[in-house]
C-alpha cells in the first residue's frame, strides 16, 4: 500500500509518501512541503497548493491519500486556511479517483506514538524511529505527513473490515420474528 500523506495548511503544506502494510516495517518513498508566500492572495495560494500536490501524485502514484481531519480552533483565519488546503487536497485526490480518508491529529498521534497527546517532538521522534531515518523530517509539518501516511496504514486494515460487515448487515435482511403463539 503506497500512502500519500497531507498535513493541510496555507503556508506550508505537508506532504509524505510511505509505502507498506500493516506489521511490516514501513519505507518512505518522499517527504516534503508545498510553500506558498504568507503575502499572496487566498486564491493564487490556492492554485500553488494544487499544482504542488499534483506534482506530488504524479511523481509517487499512491493509491489512499490521508488528509488531517481539520478541527475547531481559537484561530478562525487559520482554520479557514486549513480547511482550503485541506479542501484542495481532497479535489486533487478524487479527481484521479483516489480514496481519501480523513484521521484526527490525536487518532494520528496515538496511532504513531500510543498517546493521543504527544507533542510534536514525539511524533517526528517515532517518525524517523519507524521509517528508520537518520534524523527528524524537517519542518514539522513533513513529519505530521508522514504521521499521518502511517496512521492510514495501520488503521485502513480494521476500518475496512468494519465498513465491509456494515456493508455486509445492510445487504443481509433482518430476520422476520413472529409473536408467540402464532404459528
Amino acid at each position: 500500500m503506497k500512502v500519500l500523506g497531507v498535513d493541510p495548511g496555507l503556508t506550508r503544506c505537508g506532504v509524505g509518501v510511505v509505502e507498506g502494510v500493516a506489521g511490516r516495517p514501513l519505507t518512505m518513498a518522499g517527504v516534503g512541503v508545498v510553500r506558498t508566500p504568507a503575502d499572496a492572495d487566498i486564491a493564487h495560494r490556492l492554485v500553488l497548493i494544487e499544482r504542488g500536490l499534483e506534482e506530488w501524485l504524479d511523481r509517487h502514484r499512491p493509491e489512499f491519500v490521508a488528509v488531517e481531519r481539520v478541527f475547531s480552533q481559537h484561530n478562525v483565519r487559520t482554520v479557514m486556511g486549513t480547511a482550503q488546503a485541506s479542501a484542495v487536497a481532497m479535489l486533487c485526490a478524487a479527481r484521479r479517483g483516489l480514496p481519501v480518508a480523513l484521521h484526527t491529529p490525536s487518532e494520528v498521534k496515538a496511532a504513531v506514538t500510543g498517546s493521543g497527546r504527544a507533542d510534536k517532538a514525539q511524533v517526528g521522534a517515532m517518525v524517523t524511529r519507524l521509517l528508520r531515518l537518520s534524523a527528524p523530517p524537517k519542518p514539522a509539518d513533513a513529519a505530521d505527513a508522514l504521521a499521518l501516511a502511517i496512521c492510514h496504514i495501520w488503521r485502513a486494515p480494521a476500518v475496512n473490515r468494519l465498513q465491509a460487515a456494515h456493508a455486509a448487515a445492510r445487504r443481509t435482511p433482518a430476520p422476520v420474528r413472529t409473536p408467540k403463539g402464532t404459528r
